[in-house]
C-alpha cells in the first residue's frame, strides 16, 4: 500500500467509503479498484440485493415495484455499514433516502462521483438493464433524473468528477481528494460532537424535517397470491392501528385477544385507536404465559369470540407476544371455519418470528405446538415502541430468533449482529432494520413453502433441541423461555454439525461466543435445575413435528449462513452427542 493510501486509511479511522451518484457514474468499477488500493473489502449494494432476492433488479421492479426495491435497498445498506470498514457502491437512488444518508454519516464518508450527461449516456447504453430508463426517451429521462437528484448528491461529504479517462487514473484522482479533504471532514465532525449541531456541520448533513423523522417505517410483503399481506414495521403504530385495520376492513367488528400484562400496557392505546376508526371492539383477556396455549383456554376463547358476534368478514386482533399470537391465530382459523385476523406483536420474538407466516397452534402434553393450523393473517403491525416495555431477559430471548436468520441463510446479517449487537438492544432505528431483515427472510421462505413441505423447515434451526428443553421444563418460564431454548438449541445444532464434520469447530465457537456475549444461555447445564439425562431429551425430540416415519430430522450448518435439512439422523449418534453436551460445564 502506497503512502497516500496509508494516510487515507488512517484518516478514515474505521469508517467506510460510500460511493453515491447517478447510474453509469462508475461507482462499481472505481469502487473495486479503490478498495484494492486501500486494502478494504468492496461491496456492491445492488449485487447484494440481487443475491438476496434471487432475481435481477429489473425483475424486482417488475414484480414488486420501486417502493419495495427502495425499502430493501435501505435495509441492505444499513446492514452493510454496520459490518465494518468497506468501500460500498450504492444504487443511484439510495442516497435520496434521508435515513440512508443519516446512517452513512454515522458510519462512513459519502463520495459523489459526478459525471455529465454525455458521459452517463455513453455508459448506460452499454447495458439495457436500467429499470428507470425503460421509457420512450431514455436521454430525457436521464436528464430529468440528474436535475432532480443533483441537490441531494451535493449533500455528500466529497465530490469527484467522473471522467472518460482510464479507471486507474480515476482512482488516483479519488485518492487525491480523499487524502486532502478527509482530515477536514473529520475535524468538522469532531467540532459538531463537542459543541452540538453547528453551522460547520450543517452544510454537510442538514437536519431532517419532522415529517422525515416521524416516518421511520419499513414494509415487508408476504407474497402468497390472493392471501398476500403486509408486515408494517416502525414506531407509533399502536396509535394508528385502527387506521391501518380500517383500511383492510372498513366498518368491521374486532375481537381483541390479549393477555393481562399486555392489556395493562397497550390495550388502552389500541382500543382507542380502533374506536376512533369507527370499529366496534370487544376484548378477550387470557392469563400470560405458555399455560394459555391449552385446549381449555382455546375453547373458552372460541366461545367468547362467538359471543361477541364476530362474523367471518370481521377481524380477530392478536395483541401480544407469541403465546397470544399463536392462540388467537388458531382461534381465527377455527371460528366459523376461518375468520380474518391481524397480528400486533409486542415482543421482539413475536415480531420477527411467530407473527409472520401463518403458523398457529396450542400445546399438548405430548409437545409444543402439536395442535394447530396454517392460517395467514391479513396484516401484521410490528411497533418497536412496545420493545421498550420488555424486560431485558425477554428482549434477549427474541434476539436469539434474530440471530437465527443470519445463521440459516444470511452471513452478512450475522456479521452485522456480531459487530454491533449493542445497537439492536439500544437503538430503535437498528431494531426496525433487524426486524425488517428478519421478516423479509421469513417472508421469502414462506412465499416459497407456506406449509413447510420443504425449505421452511430451515426456520426451525435450534428448535428440535429447544422444544425438547421447553417440554422437559414443563414450559416453566422461570426456568426457560422459548428464545433461550432456541439459543441453546442453535449452539447444540452448530456443535453437532461440527462433530459430524459438516462445518469447522470455529463456526460453532463463533455462534456460542456471540449468543453468550449478549447474555443468552448456551449450554444445557445453563437451564436452572436441569436433571434430565440424554435419553430423556432424545425421547422428547421424537415429538418434534419434523420427525418423519420415526426418523429424526435436524437443521444443521455447513457454515454461517449455510443451514440445511438433515433427515434420518441416527438416534445413537444424537444420543452420544447429548451425553457429551450434558458433561459441558
Amino acid at each position: 500500500m502506497d503512502e497516500r493510501a496509508l494516510s487515507v486509511r488512517a484518516a478514515l479511522d474505521g469508517k467506510s467509503i460510500v460511493l453515491v451518484g447517478m447510474m453509469g457514474s462508475g461507482k462499481s468499477a472505481i469502487g473495486q479498484r479503490l478498495a484494492v488500493r486501500l486494502g478494504l473489502p468492496f461491496v456492491d449494494a445492488d449485487a447484494e440485493i440481487v443475491s438476496a432476492a434471487g432475481m435481477s433488479i429489473p425483475e424486482i421492479f417488475a414484480k414488486y415495484g420501486e417502493r419495495y426495491f427502495r425499502d430493501g435497498e435501505r435495509r441492505v445498506i444499513m446492514r452493510l455499514l454496520n459490518g465494518g470498514p468497506i468501500v460500498l457502491a450504492t444504487g443511484g437512488g439510495a442516497f435520496l433516502d434521508p435515513r440512508t444518508r443519516d446512517r452513512i454519516a454515522e458510519r462512513g464518508v459519502s463520495l459523489w462521483l459526478d459525471a455529465d450527461l454525455k458521459t452517463l449516456l455513453k455508459r448506460v447504453r452499454r447495458k439495457n438493464d436500467r429499470p428507470l430508463l425503460q421509457t420512450d426517451d431514455p436521454e430525457e429521462t436521464l436528464r430529468n433524473l440528474m436535475e432532480a437528484r443533483r441537490s441531494i448528491y451535493e449533500l455528500a461529504d466529497l465530490r469527484v468528477e467522473s471522467r472518460e479517462i482510464p479507471q486507474d487514473a480515476m482512482v488516483d484522482d479519488t485518492l487525491a481528494v480523499l487524502a486532502v479533504e478527509l482530515p477536514q471532514i473529520e475535524e468538522l465532525r469532531r467540532q459538531a460532537q463537542s459543541k452540538g449541531f453547528t453551522k460547520a456541520m450543517a452544510h454537510l448533513h442538514p437536519p431532517r424535517a419532522e415529517s422525515e423523522d416521524a416516518s421511520r417505517q419499513e414494509i415487508v410483503r408476504v407474497a402468497l397470491g390472493g392471501r398476500s399481506y403486509d408486515i408494517i414495521i416502525g414506531d407509533g403504530l399502536l396509535q394508528r392501528s385502527g387506521e391501518y385495520i380500517a383500511q383492510i376492513a372498513p366498518g368491521a367488528a374486532c375481537a381483541v385477544i390479549t393477555d393481562e400484562n399486555v392489556a395493562r400496557l397497550h390495550l388502552p392505546t389500541v382500543g382507542q385507536s380502533l374506536k376512533d376508526a369507527g370499529l366496534r371492539t370487544s376484548t378477550i383477556i387470557v392469563p400470560p404465559g405458555e399455560a394459555s396455549k391449552s385446549l381449555s383456554v382455546y375453547g373458552r376463547v372460541c366461545d367468547d369470540v362467538l359471543a361477541a358476534r364476530i362474523e367471518r368478514r370481521d377481524l380477530i386482533v392478536a395483541l401480544g407476544g407469541g403465546v397470544v399470537g399463536d392462540l388467537a391465530g388458531f382461534v381465527a382459523a377455527s371460528v366459523r371455519r376461518g375468520s380474518r385476523f391481524v397480528q400486533i406483536p409486542t415482543t421482539l420474538l413475536s415480531q420477527v418470528d411467530s407473527s409472520v407466516g401463518g403458523k398457529t397452534g396450542i400445546n399438548s402434553r405430548h409437545g409444543k405446538n402439536l395442535i394447530g393450523a396454517f392460517h395467514q393473517p391479513s396484516l401484521v403491525l410490528a411497533d418497536v415502541d412496545t420493545l421498550r416495555t420488555l424486560p431485558l431477559r425477554e428482549f434477549r430471548a427474541g434476539y436469539a430468533e434474530v440471530v437465527k436468520y443470519g445463521l440459516i441463510g444470511d452471513a452478512r446479517f450475522f456479521d452485522w449482529l456480531e459487530a454491533d449487537a449493542d445497537a439492536v438492544f439500544r437503538s430503535q432505528a437498528e431494531q426496525i432494520c433487524a426486524v425488517a431483515v428478519s421478516c423479509e427472510t421469513k417472508a421469502t421462505i414462506v412465499g416459497r413453502d407456506e406449509t413447510e413441505q420443504g425449505e421452511r423447515a430451515l426456520l426451525n434451526l435450534g428448535h428440535t433441541f429447544g422444544h425438547a428443553f421447553e417440554r422437559l421444563t414443563d414450559y416453566d418460564s422461570a426456568r426457560l423461555v422459548h428464545g433461550e431454548g432456541v439459543a441453546i438449541g442453535m449452539v447444540c445444532a452448530a456443535r453437532f454439525s461440527a462433530r459430524r464434520g459438516l462445518c469447522a469447530p470455529a463456526v460453532a465457537e463463533r455462534v456460542e461466543r456471540h449468543l453468550k456475549a449478549v447474555g443468552l444461555p448456551t449450554k444445557i447445564g445453563d437451564i436452572p435445575g436441569w436433571r434430565d439425562d440424554a435419553q430423556t431429551i432424545l425421547d422428547a425430540m421424537y415429538q418434534d413435528k419434523k420427525v418423519e416415519r420415526g426418523a429424526l430430522t435436524f437443521i444443521l450448518l455447513r457454515g454461517i449462513g449455510q443451514a440445511f435439512i438433515a433427515k434420518s439422523v441416527d438416534a445413537n449418534e444424537a444420543l452420544g452427542f447429548l451425553k457429551d453436551e450434558l458433561k459441558r460445564t
